[in-house]
């Protein structure tokens, strides 16, 4: 199956299983460290899916046979002066947020180390998807800075603000059978299996309206944190935004006529 590659050195790159978009990192020297070319390989990636109107699901994934992503490129960083730092800042924020701002359901498949900003890569999808070999935590400020891709917020809405700030302040590695029992990881894979697992629940996903799942995505990111009046608000609005649509009228009618749907996607 053939693959879309992004930036000079191809280490992000798209493979399409029908309406099924898979974003793979594949810098396997580095253990998908992301230096500033790789996020901003992440950063085009996800602006071309984004645009994708046929994909209806992604999963983020990993060449490497014993990591998903160890976090930032230190040996990069260690290179740079504060100025350096400074620049880099845009190219990893878009990375992390071209992932979060994906508009249709994400999936991690997640295994060996997703440490720091790997584990923040994982955390702005949907779900995540791990084997028992996956080995996830935010060790941050044992290196003497915080999650800056996302973790202080993305965490606490995962697994409520105490155990987001135990995890955080102590900077401790969770091995895949407590994440999933703390609510780091969403399903449990056999080891290897992983990526497979995420593939058939994107499959799964993939089978329903594609204006559907991107409005239902919509009303949850948006409307979380709301007061319930404020949310049920936001929710009113992506149903109107359905309400009309092309695969409404095709569902409603796949229904009553017995068949599966031919989604039009608008």
């Amino acid at each position: 199956m053939q693959r879309q590659r992004f930036g000079a050195d191809g280490w992000v790159a798209i493979e399409r299983h029908g309406f099924v978009a898979e974003l793979i990192m594949d810098r396997p020297k580095a253990m998908n460290a992301v230096s500033t070319a790789m996020a901003d390989s992440l950063a085009q990636a996800c602006a071309e899916l984004a645009a994708d109107r046929s994909v209806r699901a992604v999963v983020l994934s990993s060449t490497h046979e014993r990591a998903f992503c160890v976090g930032a490129d230190l040996k990069e960083r260690n290179s740079f002066s504060d100025a350096d730092l400074m620049r880099q800042r845009p190219h990893t924020r878009a990375a992390y947020t071209g992932v979060l701002e994906l508009p249709m359901p994400t999936i991690a498949a997640v295994h060996g180390f997703a440490l720091g900003g790997g584990f923040e890569l994982a955390l702005a999808c949907d779900l995540i998807v791990a084997d028992g070999t996956a080995l996830v935590g935010l060790p941050e400020v044992s290196v003497g800075v915080i999650p800056g891709g996302g973790g202080t917020q993305l965490l606490p809405r995962r697994v409520g603000a105490a155990r987001a700030a135990e995890l955080v302040f102590t900077a401790r590695r969770v091995p895949a059978p407590e994440a999933v029992e703390l609510g780091l990881v969403d399903q449990l894979a056999a080891d290897g299996q992983d990526r497979a697992e995420a593939l058939e629940l994107a499959a799964r996903i993939a089978r329903n309206s594609p204006v559907g799942l991107r409005a239902a995505k919509r009303a949850m990111r948006l409307g979380h944190g709301l007061d319930l009046r404020a949310g049920l608000e936001v929710e009113d609005g992506a149903w109107r935004s359905v309400a009309f649509s092309g695969d409404r009228a095709e569902g409603v009618a796949a229904f009553n006529e017995k068949r599966d749907p031919e989604w039009p996607g608008e």
